[in-house]
């Protein structure tokens, strides 16, 4: 079914057209740490700006790119991040994409996914109500 998903499906990679257009108009320029792998245009467009992509590895989601690789993909950067960018700090975090719909998603205390579990009321709430206007 792999062959067969790819013609039709893009979420779970790159179509077969997009894959012909990254083959024909595209050159690679970069690859990050999550096996993204980022392509620029050969040639500009009229307003002389090249385009740029990324075939992502595994599930399309946007934030599954890096911020540098992000910033490069958008026009913010001239060059690809190894080139133009210092290198990482110690206390940078690396990023994580979003984690909504996972077990890994955060979820306060209280909500139904942790239990349902609130902490008592402290009693210094009063509801309101229009007689008390």
């Amino acid at each position: 079914m792999g062959l067969l998903s790819s013609a039709f499906t893009w979420w779970n990679g790159a179509t077969w057209g997009t894959a012909l257009y990254t083959r024909l108009k595209g050159g690679k320029v970069g690859e990050d740490d999550w096996g993204n792998v980022y392509f620029e245009a050969k040639k500009p467009d009229s307003y002389g700006v090249r385009r740029r992509w990324v075939i992502y590895k595994g599930s399309n989601d946007a934030s599954r790119v890096p911020p540098e690789w992000h910033s490069w993909l958008h026009g913010q950067a001239a060059d690809v991040p190894d080139k133009a960018l210092p290198p990482a700090r110690p206390w940078q975090k690396p990023p994580i994409p979003n984690l909504t719909g996972t077990h890994q998603a955060y979820r306060p205390p209280g909500a139904l996914e942790a239990g349902g579990l609130r902490p008592a009321s402290t009693g210094d709430y009063e509801a309101w109500s229009p007689d008390q206007a």
